[in-house]
């Protein structure tokens, strides 16, 4: 059983995107192991949305290029429950994606991918935001998935 991925796309003029954001949600969720019938919803939006929800859930009144909402709560031996399992919802917003991507020289497509797979790690509990030893796990998980998916290290300069 695959995981099931639902991409809506909204208010923006996001391009035909819905299968990539499904295969990168799917690589990272496969990458992991455990998360078979997972479920996870991603909103296609924009920056004002996104700006929005920021202000609302987090204090912090700008857009940011993606939102993790995490259903997850890891069990006591810190193994993913047993599927189906809601793992969250993420949020993308068209703008910040399109001038990051341009600002750091990658396709829209590369850096909406690894943007998934962030988001996904930040699903399943991962938070690069807690430690400097966080933030490496994180990264070199990312670097892993991104590679299976044929996309080169977005963190090398």
């Amino acid at each position: 059983m695959t995981a099931t991925v639902r991409v809506v796309r909204v208010q923006s003029p996001w391009p035909k995107v819905e299968p990539l954001v499904r295969k990168a949600a799917r690589v990272t969720l496969d990458h992991l192991g455990g998360y078979k019938g997972a479920e996870i919803d991603v909103r296609l939006t924009n920056d004002s949305e996104v700006q929005e929800l920021n202000h609302r859930y987090r204090g912090i009144d700008r857009p940011t290029n993606i939102l993790s909402f995490a259903m997850l709560e890891e069990d006591e031996d810190g193994q993913p429950p047993e599927a189906p399992l809601w793992l969250g919802d993420l949020v993308i917003a068209y703008e910040t994606v399109a001038r990051e991507a341009d600002e750091q020289g990658k396709t829209f497509s590369d850096h909406l991918m690894h943007l998934v797979v962030h988001g996904v790690l930040h699903l399943v509990g991962h938070d690069h935001e807690k430690s400097p030893e966080d933030e490496l796990l994180q990264e070199t998980m990312e670097i892993a998935i991104l590679s299976r998916l044929g996309i080169t290290n977005p963190y090398e300069e």
